[in-house]
């Protein structure tokens, strides 16, 4: 399961940069075009980010996991299903980001891309643990900050989506923020015993 979902990160997180292109027969400004191109690098690295932290977060849980049932599994493939569709919303914002009413569908659509991503994480994990699937030595303490580590950002996606109804490059630099939270080393929350 870990080997086929790292494969799955690594396609989606490749494909974006397929999208990012400067248009034919821009040589003799080619600075400039590539300035242009500002929308498509945003989105690129908002959408970088963000697979990174689902796959990172995704390895913390596969590395605290004891065994996998099929219900697992099946909610491991709706994780990569929609991460995987991630390169489509990210190429509409790249290229809406600066129409005034486009732009909102655009973020919308990317911002609710994030937070299904985000969501499977959080859910994907807490059945891990109902369902008894996580080392049974895991400390209930380390169980309990993983547990609250995958969940405060899905309201903070909800915000951002409606954030971009109004104003759509602030939603995405909040995307990005985020993500980046997201990122924070999550070694940081495994519990340490205190020293005699």
């Amino acid at each position: 399961m870990n080997a086929f979902s790292d494969g799955v990160f690594a396609i989606a997180i490749t494909l974006l940069i397929l999208e990012i292109a400067v248009p034919a027969g821009s040589g003799d400004d080619l600075l400039s075009a590539l300035g242009d191109q500002w929308p498509s690098y945003l989105a690129y690295f908002v959408s970088f980010a963000t697979i990174g932290a689902v796959w990172f977060a995704h390895t913390v849980i596969t590395e605290y996991l004891d065994h996998a049932d099929s219900v697992l599994i099946r909610l491991n493939l709706l994780l990569l299903l929609v991460v995987s569709f991630l390169p489509f919303p990210t190429k509409l914002l790249a290229e809406y980001i600066h129409e005034a009413d486009a732009e909102r569908v655009a973020a919308t659509v990317y911002g609710i891309n994030l937070l299904l991503a985000i969501l499977m994480v959080s859910v994907t994990w807490r059945y891990a643990v109902r369902g008894h699937l996580v080392k049974p030595d895991m400390a209930d303490e380390d169980v309990k900050t993983l547990t609250k580590r995958l969940t405060p950002t899905l309201g903070l996606y909800v915000v951002m989506i409606l954030l971009g109804l109004f104003l759509p490059l602030a939603a995405v630099v909040g995307y990005l923020a985020l993500a980046l939270f997201i990122l924070i080393p999550f070694s940081a929350i495994r519990h340490r015993p205190s020293e005699a």
